[in-house]
């Protein structure tokens, strides 16, 4: 079974951080921060094998660029796969402004 490399880049490890201190201070949980961060981190892995069982984003734009979303609780993992990489480019809580956050991301910016 071929096997990727997972690469989190910067930005979906500061998304994972925010993530964190959200439930930590915010929501005063600072256990069940770190279970979520884990969960997260546990499904991030799993992306080494068979990364394509997770569908491309139905956007037309960001479906072109190849973007996966991949759901863990109430948060997407998105990623894109790039020859022997698996490339996690954000992790964003479902209930936010998703496409407004990707759209900022990746297409204004030409990521």
């Amino acid at each position: 079974m071929k096997q990727y490399k997972v690469q989190i880049t910067g930005k979906a490890l500061c998304d994972m951080e925010e993530i964190y201190n959200y439930i930590s201070r915010q929501l005063q949980a600072p256990e069940a921060a770190m279970v979520q961060y884990n969960r997260i981190a546990d499904a991030i892995e799993t992306l080494n094998t068979f990364p394509e069982r997770i569908k491309l984003i139905h956007s037309e734009e960001l479906c072109a660029l190849g973007l996966r979303q991949m759901l863990v609780d109430n948060f997407s993992v998105f990623f894109h796969i790039r020859k022997d990489r698996v490339i996690i480019t954000n992790v964003l809580y479902s209930a936010s402004d998703i496409s407004k956050r990707l759209h900022d991301s990746f297409l204004d910016k030409g990521d």
